[in-house]
């Protein structure tokens, strides 16, 4: 048990999370904020979709923006639960989200503190503010439970 309470947002995360694992999809759920109010949400979901990009942060992105009505979501923050990879770093500087909070580090497919470490590149367009490690412990558990029910 968490010494603390997770933000809303992530704990809505988690269980999207957990939604991605009971379609068969890797568990990662995400969940975009403006305003303190969710706006748009997302779980993995290439397998169903038949889409290598419905990713949960790509496919909460994508709700976000139709809601906005605008492909900047300025002043939004993006809650999700595992280490964005390459594409989904690359939308969210695309998207110009202010504030990324994630779980569960991503050593091999991670491109925030890992891999290529998108935001840190000079030729990243937009820096979003990074915070990492909420519900790392809840997310992480997720994944390994996944996988280890797959091998």
């Amino acid at each position: 048990m968490a010494l603390f309470p997770l933000p809303d947002p992530m704990r809505r995360a988690l269980d999207l999370a957990r939604i991605a694992a009971e379609w068969g999809e890797v568990p990662v759920g995400a969940v975009v904020v403006k305003d303190g109010e969710i706006i748009a949400e997302g779980h993995n979901a290439p397998r169903e979709s038949h889409d290598p990009t419905a990713h949960a942060e790509i496919v909460a992105i994508r709700m976000a923006a139709a809601k906005l009505g605008n492909e900047r979501l300025d002043g939004c923050d993006l809650h999700v639960t595992l280490e964005p990879c390459a594409m989904c770093a690359g939308a969210i500087a695309h998207a110009r989200i202010a504030r990324l909070y994630y779980g569960a580090d991503d050593p091999k497919g991670g491109a925030v503190a890992h891999g290529p470490r998108l935001f840190a590149q000079p030729t990243a367009h937009h820096r979003p503010e990074v915070y990492d490690g909420i519900g790392a412990g809840e997310a992480a558990a997720l994944l390994r439970d996944f996988f280890a029910a797959r091998r």
